[in-house]
């Protein structure tokens, strides 16, 4: 992650850092590290809780956080979960119920510590943001606020592995990512002579998490799990959700404000999956700065006047330009008291490849089937996933638009804003157990230029006695956004069965019938309550970084092959980190990954390939991961092989092979989510 966006107060006075282990009751110790505040009185504590190696991986940037409250009055910890970094144990997946346990035990032992004034707070990204809101309601007494962003409420409907039901490519690439971490050692220089063991009993207990994730295609108790959504009101401490519509979770952020009942505020930018204080693209904000006023609110008594401003702030984004290196975005800022806010609509009709305002005339169904290739310019699900220069967003969609079904507005004559969650109201059929529905709102500007503002993803079933064939009707959401239309662009409608290689091709699924007559977008507006803003936040801060030494910087790479004699197309995506010294120790990972789709989706392949590298004078460690993904009898096949080396010797060596049956089911999964 580049840091270079924040503006480092280099009149804060930071104090050191202390490296130390927190003792479970089981015997097992969390390595952690911590920041006081030089005053010897009692402190709130502010907890990150994450499996990424707060010793070196994330020490940069926990430094300019964690750093930053302590030099504010605010104790800081960051811990790395059981089975990572340096501590004890074994991680096997994510949010699992061991995890959740630990910390409900972390944060009872940092009450008690004499140098916490007995209130503890939540902060994370992605992983950490999870856990916040999962802990939050497991309801720990100390635990008395959190921030949580870029996170989810839903593990299943809106998370990295499913989407509308749809298997995502970002899940696999977690998937494949998370397995290699699994494997990490832990450090000599940080448990002793130790490491050798536990290094080895992680290598000896790991199996590939994404395994899991394949055998849960529905939504069940796998899933339910770790989903605060379940039950809303056991999250009773104050929640401040934040995120960003560039990022694949900014949903959640409206379903909170919509269902908590604890003291809440919700802020969404237009940035991708990071911290405001490195918000890209748009606006980066002075994000801990906001943070220290919540926290002095929530943990310290003192009213900051945090909990009077709105409970939601929205950027609304305006003049999308599309471009996979680096997306650009105008717009300004909303405020809401509340959500839902909007009661305005716009309505919109289908008729004859063409977005009307009056319901259209009776018309014959048309036939949606996609070449399997669609897609290919739509980017990342998740793109900039914890940062980097990767070319992961969209390009210009007008290649996609071409092998869609679209419907367009006239030029508009007048700003034309979406704020919410859109939708489309529709009739369909389908002969096969299945269908995939890829729908895109796009701007479409005077010189052509099309730019997805929204999209939805669904896996189509048909409801209980409806036979093959015969026609149901459906209302089928988009991503939440707030945007706005500029005069003298067209609105365009997107539809397409097909996504690739974002969205998983699963054979069977065949083409969609859809009745434009009856057909009904609808836009949400702004509404009354929703306002124009000029929130104070300032330019962004931080402490400075923990000292280390870039020693190469991240190189990406993006290709899209097509093998016009095969019929094939090719995604080829390669990466190489960046490569950081901290002291003696360098570290850095590789990654090499590929999607091929052919005509049929039984054709759908992924290989990836990851290596990761931990190296000081007389330790030299190396992890490689290889995943690949591939439908073999009707039927998904996963194998992986994983293998470590120590000062070149091979350690671990292991193969697994996965397979799983067709996803085709019974139960309808269509509508909101």
């Amino acid at each position: 992650m580049s840091h270079a966006l924040s503006t480092l107060d280099r009149s804060l006075t930071v104090p050191p850092y202390r490296q130390i282990f927190v003792p479970l009751a089981d015997g097992t110790r969390l390595a952690a590290r911590l920041w006081l505040p030089e005053s010897a009185a009692p402190a709130p504590l502010v907890l990150e809780w994450i499996p990424y190696r707060q010793s070196d991986n994330t020490a940069t940037g926990d430094a300019m956080m964690h750093g930053f409250f302590a030099a504010h009055g605010i104790a800081a910890m960051r811990i790395d979960l059981r089975g990572s970094g340096n501590s004890d144990g074994l991680l096997r997946d994510e949010y699992l119920a061991q995890e959740q346990d630990d910390a409900v035990e972390v944060i009872a032992w940092i009450a008690r510590q004499a140098w916490c004034n007995g209130n503890v707070g939540m902060i994370g990204i992605s992983w950490g943001g999870f856990a916040a809101l999962q802990i939050a309601a497991r309801r720990p007494p100390a635990l008395k606020a959190i921030i949580t962003c870029c996170s989810t409420d839903d593990r299943y409907s809106d998370d990295v592995h499913y989407m509308g039901g749809a298997l995502l490519t970002d899940g696999l690439q977690w998937g494949s990512g998370l397995f290699t971490q699994l494997g990490r050692p832990l450090d000599p220089a940080h448990v002793g002579e130790r490491w050798r063991e536990g290094w080895l009993s992680r290598l000896a207990g790991m199996e590939p998490p994404l395994a899991h994730w394949l055998a849960h295609g529905d939504r069940d108790a796998f899933w339910r799990h770790g989903s605060v959504c379940e039950d809303y009101q056991a999250i009773e401490c104050a929640v401040y959700a934040v995120g960003g519509w560039t990022d694949g979770y900014c949903d959640a952020i409206l379903r909170l404000m919509h269902h908590l009942d604890a003291p809440r505020k919700g802020l969404i930018g237009p940035w991708t999956h990071v911290y405001p204080t490195w918000g890209l693209p748009g606006p980066a904000i002075d994000f801990l700065g906001e943070c220290l006023r919540f926290w002095r609110q929530w943990l310290q008594g003192e009213n900051t006047g945090i909990m009077d401003e709105p409970m939601l702030r929205l950027w609304q984004g305006e003049g999308l330009r599309a471009d996979p290196r680096g997306m650009t975005l105008g717009g300004q800022w909303l405020s809401a008291p509340g959500w839902p806010a909007s009661h305005a609509r716009q309505d919109f009709y289908l008729d004859d490849n063409r977005l009307i305002t009056q319901p259209s005339a009776p018309a014959a169904p048309l036939m949606i089937d996609t070449p399997m290739h669609c897609g290919m310019t739509g980017g990342e699900w998740c793109p900039l996933d914890g940062g980097g220069g990767a070319p992961e967003f969209q390009a210009d969609q007008r290649s996609d638009d071409g092998l869609s079904q679209c419907f367009d507005t006239p030029r508009l004559t007048a700003p034309l804003t979406l704020c919410g969650k859109a939708a489309l109201e529709v009739a369909v059929a389908f002969e096969s157990p299945s269908a995939l529905l890829v729908l895109r709102l796009n701007e479409v500007s005077a010189d052509g230029h099309s730019a997805r503002v929204t999209f939805g993803v669904h896996r189509l079933t048909r409801p209980a006695g409806v036979a093959p064939g015969e026609p149901f009707r459906v209302r089928l959401s988009f991503k939440g956004v707030a945007y706005r239309f500029s005069p003298g662009c067209r609105l365009r409608l997107a539809l397409s069965t097909a996504y690739w290689p974002m969205v998983w091709a699963e054979p069977g699924q065949g083409p969609v019938r859809l009745w434009p007559d009856g057909a009904v977008l609808q836009l949400p507006g702004p509404g009354d309550a929703i306002t124009l803003d000029d929130p104070a936040f300032g330019a962004p801060r931080s402490a400075p970084p923990h000292p280390h030494e870039v020693v190469s910087p991240e190189v990406t790479r993006r290709q899209v092959e097509w093998d016009v004699g095969a019929g094939i197309h090719r995604v080829v995506m390669d990466a190489q980190r960046q490569h950081t010294r901290i002291g003696e120790l360098c570290f850095g990972s590789e990654g090499h990954e590929v999607y091929t789709i052919g005509a049929l989706a039984e054709s759908a392949r992924m290989e990836t390939h990851r290596v990761q590298r931990y190296t000081r004078p007389g330790w030299d460690i190396r992890l490689e991961c290889d995943t690949s993904l591939a439908w073999q009898a009707g039927g998904l096949v996963l194998t992986s092989r994983y293998q470590a080396w120590e000062n070149d010797r091979s350690v671990f060596s292991r193969e697994w092979c996965h397979r799983f049956p067709s996803r085709h089911r019974d139960a309808s999964n269509v509508g909101d989510s």
